[in-house]
This record gives structure tokens, sequence and C-alpha cells, in this order.
């Protein structure tokens, strides 16, 4: 199984409990450094406060399953990246 697919079996029920929405889930290299990017959408706007509340959600959930190899950042972000 994928690390991400993994992810999203773990984290996917608990963030639909607390009305978020899992979007997407990416494991991914960036310059030197791995990234577990967590896209979350809930019904109207995600502000920061949102990000900050599902990353303290699932940080718990991810470190007693530890089950990725690598050290890495979460990086907990909204669906919508902004507009110009």
């Amino acid at each position: 199984m994928k690390i991400e697919e993994k992810v999203r079996e773990l984290i996917e029920n608990v963030m639909n409990e607390n009305g978020y929405q899992l979007d997407e889930v990416k494991y991914e290299k960036e310059d030197n450094h791995q990234f577990l990017r967590i896209v979350i959408d809930k019904e109207g706007i995600v502000d920061i406060d949102d990000c900050v509340f599902v990353n303290n959600l699932i940080s718990p959930i991810l470190d007693e399953n530890d089950f990725i190899e690598e050290s890495y950042i979460l990086d907990v972000c909204s669906k919508e990246r902004g507009r110009e």
C-alpha cells in the first residue's frame, strides 16, 4: 500500500467526523525535504485556524502509527490556494 493510501485510511474518518473533507494526500520531495501534504476542504472557507486544527487532530494519529521511515514535514493546506 502506498504511503498516501495508508495516510488517507488512517485520517479520513476522524477528519469527516470533525467537518472536514480530505481532498488530497501527497508525499513528495521538495529540495532536500520530504513533505506530507494534506489538502483539506470544508463547507465554507478554509482558513489558517482550520489548517492548524486539522494538523493538531491528525499529528497524534500519524505519530502513533509511525510507518513513514524518513523524517518529513507535515503540511496541512486548503484546497483553495488563495486568489490572484
